[in-house]
């Protein structure tokens, strides 16, 4: 392992980004994952368990797996390990190759599913953790995608059985919250290579 793949996945950074989940982090380091995609994981990873802990205390009645939101979020882009150039530029390859990766490394299917929804949210399998894990991957850089939050506050919505706009306003809130940290994180990401070395 690369000394720069060690700072990406235990530098505490400021603000404090969450290490991964051992797994997710013993996984890269197996495969000697480019320090940068290891900064990125632990972005959205930290993005994720933010969303989550809120969601916990403000729709206490939802029943989501957390853990595999986590997982998600910490392994989504791990294709990129296989795709290195797309770590700096467009592409969807490292999406399947990432869940082939993940399954051939043992990881069950509902875990490794993550690395193939996480860019595509309209299937009508897709679960409320592929969504969230979805969101984490976009709002980490201030990124907002209307329709995906708006299928999350769908079945927020559902779940809770509060008003639409109540559920659209607090979650707009929270994406808002989370978004102001967006230049810290990009920071953090881009201080790291690409290449490992």
């Amino acid at each position: 392992m690369t000394a720069a793949l060690h700072r990406a996945l235990t530098d505490p950074s400021d603000p404090p980004l969450r290490e991964l989940p051992a797994e997710a982090a013993d996984l890269l380091r197996i495969l000697e994952a480019p320090p940068r995609l290891a900064a990125h994981l632990r972005a959205v990873h930290d993005v994720a368990a933010q969303l989550t802990e809120w969601l916990a205390a403000h729709h206490q009645g939802l029943a989501f797996d957390h853990a595999a939101v986590l997982f998600g979020a910490a392994t989504h882009d791990i294709g990129k390990t296989i795709h290195v150039e797309e770590l700096s530029g467009p592409g969807s390859q490292h999406e399947l190759a990432g869940r082939q990766l993940l399954l051939r490394a043992g990881f069950a299917p509902k875990l490794a599913r993550f690395a193939a929804t996480h860019a595509s949210w309209h299937g009508f399998d897709i679960e409320l953790e592929d969504l969230l894990v979805s969101i984490a991957d976009k709002v980490w850089k201030a990124q907002r995608m209307p329709d995906l939050e708006q299928l999350v506050v769908n079945r927020l919505t559902v779940a809770s059985g509060q008003d639409p706009w109540q559920v659209f306003l607090d979650l707009e809130d929270q994406l808002e919250q989370l978004a102001a940290e967006a230049d810290h994180r990009l920071a953090f990401q881009n201080s790291y290579p690409i290449q490992s070395s």
